[in-house]
């Protein structure tokens, strides 16, 4: 079981709200004011949108996000760490609340596992799922297991109720090294599996527009 504070804390990140880290930054409400004038004139929209852009900032939680890993090459991985502008730390800790990433976050095993449980049951229909990689369909996705389990099955399980889903690099999108010929591990992009899977909520959307 993870420590009181630590708990806290964790409560306070996933609920915190966008202007509530501005805040903790120094920045003053003034410059809040002016940054939302300066989203809506960049969104193309008109001063009277600038309130709302505040108020929306000021009531609404950053979005958890899950950030799931198949069979992969890590590029994208790399290259969002060493990012500069902005800071890998800078997104993480004050731009979205990444709940999940086994490759960044210092949770480890069941403890990590148990996150995203809690996250789908907390946040049901309002969190997103990023993938980076891709699941193998062959012998019912043995070929990367997360957790004791199929990646197939955990990202089965995320998408299902989730808000929206990346599709993070060349991996998820196009199936990338790992779906080259003679892909004996039935490497695809992984839209793919969702598409194939009856309770996937993607595969719904599809259907219907047929």
């Amino acid at each position: 079981m993870l420590p009181a504070n630590t708990l806290e804390s964790k409560e306070k990140r996933m609920t915190e709200t966008f202007y509530e880290v501005m805040r903790r930054q120094g920045i003053t409400r003034r410059s809040f004011l002016k940054y939302c004038s300066l989203t809506a004139s960049a969104l193309g929209l008109g001063p009277a949108f600038a309130p709302q852009i505040a108020h929306a900032m000021e009531t609404k939680p950053r979005i958890p996000i899950l950030w799931l890993h198949g069979l992969e090459c890590t590029c994208c991985s790399e290259s969002f760490i060493r990012s500069a502008h902005p800071l890998a730390k800078d997104v993480v800790l004050s731009m979205v609340s990444l709940d999940y990433d086994d490759t960044l976050m210092a949770a480890a095993g069941h403890q990590a596992e148990a996150i995203i449980d809690e996250v789908i049951e907390k946040y049901k229909g309002n969190y997103i799922v990023a993938v980076e990689g891709n699941p193998p369909l062959n012998e019912d996705g043995m070929y990367c297991i997360v957790g004791g389990k199929p990646f197939l099955d955990q990202l089965n399980k995320a998408t299902r109720n989730c808000k929206a889903i990346i599709s993070w690099g060349s991996c998820a999108s196009y199936g990338c090294v790992q779906a080259a010929a003679p892909n004996p591990t039935q490497q695809h992009r992984f839209i793919k599996s969702l598409e194939t899977n009856p309770l996937s909520r993607y595969r719904d959307a599809r259907q219907s527009l047929k």
